[in-house]
């Protein structure tokens, strides 16, 4: 089979940096293609080790004593919900550094691994996988968490040299993924949706103190959009997913304040930017796709 090949069935492979991160960043989006036939893979690139307990109902000192297992067991009740295959990477959480000055990032962990190593361990997941597209974070990590930058980083050299037999020769048999995407769940023109239809309504925002911080001075992700993939139905089970995630997701807390027909109205899609493609796609920010995999399947079809 040749690099650039596309057997039935399409595949889709989402990387991540920590447990949760899948079923935040374009969880609707994965159980949609899960329902349409398409196998995908979600990757996990730390095990979360570092994570703080954000649901007061899990802070006890059974969990704390073994956050590994914990976090271990919510990812594969998430995975299950979202019906999607799951691997590990297999690195440590680098934690999120705190303080003025901010403290060094521990040895070993994730962000401070030598690029090619992590590289290696996820071209292998590719080459055993092939999928046709990959899902990551931007350079700026979706934000500037040390593990999500390494991740993007990861993902893009992954990418790069996955279908190359000159690198990683023992990793496996060359497989070239066709496209990449950047998730991008937080626009400014989204949050800013969500807060006034719930205004209207007569209902308190729990957004506004998140738009009354917002740093104009950084780049918005909403403008950098190229496909919405339409998928509100999904929305419970990605609500599922997320509540899987029992120590780091308060089902008391934001993500759920918001009623989900006015999510499904508001603004029914997940949306990405394409950052790499190797097949022809009329993409763009000014005209948005809404399929992954938009010129794949034609490719497919032709094969």
């Amino acid at each position: 089979m040749s690099a650039h090949s596309t057997d039935q069935p399409l595949r889709l492979m989402s990387v991540h940096a920590h447990p949760d991160d899948e079923s935040s960043k374009g969880a609707a989006s994965c159980a949609r293609y899960v329902a349409d036939g398409v196998e995908v893979m979600v990757v996990t690139c730390t095990g979360g080790e570092a994570g703080s307990i954000l649901n007061p109902a899990m802070d006890t000192p059974e969990v704390r004593a073994d956050m590994v297992g914990t976090r271990r067991e919510e990812m594969a009740k998430a995975a299950a919900i979202l019906g999607v295959q799951h691997r590990w990477l297999g690195f440590v959480d680098s934690g999120l550094p705190e303080g003025d000055p901010k403290p060094p990032l521990p040895q070993g962990c994730f962000a401070l691994e030598p690029l090619e190593v992590p590289t290696e361990a996820l071209v292998r997941l590719m080459r055993e996988f092939r999928p046709h597209v990959v899902v990551t974070y931007d350079e700026n990590g979706g934000y500037p968490h040390p593990d999500h930058i390494r991740c993007h980083e990861v993902s893009m050299a992954a990418f790069d040299a996955a279908g190359d037999p000159e690198r990683f020769p023992e990793a496996g048999e060359p497989w070239q993924p066709s496209k990449v995407y950047y998730s991008h769940g937080f626009s400014k023109a989204r949050i800013e949706a969500f807060h006034h239809a719930l205004l209207d309504a007569g209902m308190e925002s729990p957004w506004a103190e998140w738009l009354e911080k917002w740093d104009d001075s950084r780049p918005d992700p909403g403008t950098r959009i190229t496909t919405r993939v339409t998928c509100p139905e999904y929305f419970p089970v990605r609500d599922d997913a997320l509540r899987a995630h029992a120590t780091q997701i308060d089902p008391n807390g934001r993500w759920f304040q918001m009623p989900m027909e006015m999510q499904q109205r508001v603004w029914p899609t997940e949306d990405y930017e394409l950052a790499r493609s190797l097949v022809d796609t009329q993409e763009s920010n000014e005209h948005p796709g809404d399929d992954l995999f938009a010129g794949v399947r034609e490719r497919a079809e032709a094969a």
